[in-house]
């Protein structure tokens, strides 16, 4: 049995602002619920809150059952890992990623020598990850000093390991590292979790998690960086679970075919506050605007009483100027609007979001790019393919093909650059090994979409900052015009925000309207919807409608994938096809081939 309760919860920023107002909703045994709702909201610190890492302002966390954690940026938090009490009632909280408490074995920092097995130990018992913690410190000791007392320390450290279940958990990891990565945890474990991809990474816990002893799972976007396959595994995985889970996504398809409940949390001007939906997403947008008229209606009749109320003290005073009578009829009245006014208002409609993206482009040369012999070194075989200005062409496959590398390559304009194909953008983009050729057309300029949001030149910056300062491809904005780009984008409140501190929504927000100042021609977005929220996602797709230029993206995203008019499949075998439809049934790559061979063209 488990469940978890959320009761009017409250929290405000460090600036004063108020984010959540009144928030509560509960997730009972075996419930699925999705948790959607405007980048910047508050889901990720409601997940914060829940897990025990922040406290709220007001308000209470009560559950049952051992609490399981997937943060959104697994692999490249700050901080290690977390896997200390949470709040409420029952069960131990661990989570992957940044946070507070627990054992600190870098995993989720990102930096080098975080291994397989360190995420692993992230989503195991807290005492599991205490026997680890000891062990690898008396194995570090042994390597030092040979005396008796390191060996009677590494013994005890053994037996531990021992007490605690941990070689019974390697058969356990075995499974979890030969469905995620496709190889036995004895080859996965001291792989370095910086070499596997976003998608890799989240379904080493994923598996982990739900094959776990946890009842309660807690995932913050568990989609994200999943190929097509992965993600139909995922709504399988938590539609069959007999397990409670709230899941934060934007994937409309995952949340329709995993979520039996849904609760929006609903941006407002004293914070956010939560709907539940008792239904699954088919039913969800009606259900949303019959509440929404609703509450229109039952605020109008209320203003509407207020007037008649007013109006009525107002008349009953200037009678009971001159007739005594009328006294205790305008007192009544004054007692009665006194009433209705303290009791207040009804709940107010939700406010709506408006984002609009403005992707200019400008005319390039006919053929945008040319492959010829192209082959990613290591991950796919030689292909030939021409892409012209004004394609919109999607990048499918599965995680690990190159898809990344390939656009990656393309942002740094191809093989042998011009100074006029240099990337638009001041990113550290490493050299991606390859044979072959790929040459950008005249005034094509790329425009990377990075896809873990990384952007070392804008740390340490305000929102206002980035735009005042401008670089070479862009010029600096006044703080008028700055505020305007911003409120376009559904920015103007985190404008004096840092970038670090920005969710993952609005992180990708401000990389879009950064590549719109920067006067791109060619859009390469690597995974550019993961993050966004369903508004956001609608303005950028109807942005690259209207775009002037040539846009490759590589995504999983089904829905958004279907506005595209060309698909390049990274297949299975290593080779590179066109498609005239999406595909995503494409498995892992099939690694180690044999000799190189060069594939046939891939042709519209």
């Amino acid at each position: 049995m488990a469940h978890l309760e959320l009761t009017d919860i409250d929290y405000f920023l460090p600036d004063g602002r108020q984010l959540l107002s009144g928030v509560g909703f509960r997730v009972g045994d075996g419930a699925k619920m999705a948790l959607i709702g405007p980048n910047g909201t508050g889901k990720t610190t409601l997940t914060r809150i829940v897990s025990g890492d922040i406290e709220p302002e007001d308000g209470a966390v009560t559950r049952s059952g051992a609490l399981g954690v997937m943060r959104q940026f697994v692999g490249s938090g700050a901080g290690g890992t977390t896997r200390g009490v949470g709040s409420g009632a029952g069960g131990t909280t661990r989570g992957v990623g940044s946070g507070a408490g627990g054992a600190t074995r870098g995993v989720g920092s990102g930096a080098g020598g975080t291994t397989v097995l360190d995420l692993l130990l992230s989503v195991s018992s807290l005492a599991v990850r205490r026997a680890a913690e000891v062990l690898d410190e008396a194995e570090n000791a042994m390597m030092e000093a040979d005396d008796e007392k390191t060996q009677m320390n590494y013994a005890a450290a053994l037996s531990d390991w021992g007490d605690v279940g941990g070689y019974d958990l390697e058969p356990f990891w075995d499974k979890v590292t030969m469905a995620a990565l496709g190889a036995p945890f004895d080859v996965a474990k001291w792989r370095d979790v910086s070499t596997l991809s976003g998608g890799e990474q989240k379904r080493v816990v994923l598996e982990a998690l739900f094959a776990g002893s946890d009842e309660l799972l807690l995932l913050d976007e568990p989609d994200n960086y999943l190929d097509v396959p992965g993600k139909r595994w995922l709504e399988k995985t938590i539609r069959e679970s007999d397990k409670s889970v709230l899941f934060i996504s934007h994937d409309r398809e995952l949340i329709a075919n995993a979520a039996t409940r849904i609760v929006t949390l609903e941006p407002g001007f004293n914070g956010a506050t939560s709907w539940v939906h008792g239904g699954g997403f088919a039913t969800y947008y009606d259900a949303r605007e019959d509440r929404n008229a609703r509450l229109d209606e039952v605020r109008r009749r209320w203003d509407e009483e207020r007037v008649k109320l007013r109006a009525l003290v107002l008349r009953l005073r200037e009678k009971a100027k001159f007739n005594d009578g009328i006294a205790a009829r305008y007192q009544a009245a004054q007692t009665r609007l006194t009433r209705f006014e303290d009791a207040g208002p009804p709940e107010a409609v939700p406010l709506k979001q408006k984002v609009t993206v403005r992707l200019h482009g400008g005319r390039t040369a006919k053929r945008a790019l040319v492959c010829t012999g192209l082959e990613l070194t290591g991950l796919m075989k030689p292909f030939d393919t021409e892409i012209w200005f004004g394609d919109r062409v999607a990048v499918l496959g599965s995680n690990g093909s190159g898809k990344s590398h390939f656009l990656r390559l393309l942002a740094t304009g191809g093989t042998d650059p011009e100074r006029e194909h240099l990337p638009v953008q001041e990113l550290e983009i490493a050299p991606v090994p390859h044979s072959g050729t790929v040459v950008l057309g005249a005034r094509v300029r790329p425009g990377l979409f990075a896809q873990t949001h990384s952007r070392p030149d804008l740390h340490g910056k305000t929102l206002l900052d980035i735009l005042h300062l401008g670089n070479e491809h862009r010029d600096g904005m006044g703080r008028e015009a700055a505020s305007r780009a911003l409120d376009r984008y559904g920015l103007s409140l985190a404008a004096e925000q840092l970038y670090d501190n920005l969710s993952g929504g609005q992180q990708a927000r401000i990389q879009i309207l950064l590549l719109e100042l920067s006067g791109a021609t060619l859009l390469l977005l690597d995974e550019p919807t993961d993050n966004l929220d369903l508004v956001s996602a609608d303005s950028l797709q109807d942005a690259i409608t209207a775009f002037e230029g040539t846009v490759v993206a590589v995504t999983h995203d089904r829905w958004f994938a279907r506005s595209f008019d060309r698909f390049l499949v990274f297949g299975s075998d290593g080779q590179v096809r066109e498609s005239s439809e999406p595909v995503w049934d494409e498995t892992r790559v099939e690694r180690p081939r044999g000799l190189r061979e060069r594939a046939p063209r891939a042709t519209r």
